[in-house]
């Protein structure tokens, strides 16, 4: 299996995996806020640029509806440029 048959949850449970290994033992605050911006932010950028900017068309491929779709992005500063 190479890495392109990987799953998403692969990569995330590496990634968290090594926050916790470079955190020595510290304890985070609030990791469950902080993983899913993590997450939210990247996949509303790319939703956005495969469907060249088409609302409509990401908000169907995300399953939710232009308004909150709408709120995220500008929560996150994407296409209000």
């Amino acid at each position: 299996m190479t890495e392109k048959d990987l799953p998403i949850s692969f990569f995330v449970k590496r990634s968290l995996e090594k926050y916790f290994k470079d955190l020595n033992g510290e304890h985070p605050k609030n990791l469950y806020a902080l993983s899913l911006s993590q997450l939210e932010k990247p996949l509303l950028e790319v939703v956005i640029k495969e469907t060249k900017g088409n609302l409509s068309k990401a908000a169907i491929i995300l399953g939710l509806n232009r308004v909150t779709l709408r709120k995220k992005l500008k929560k996150y500063n994407i296409l209000e440029r």
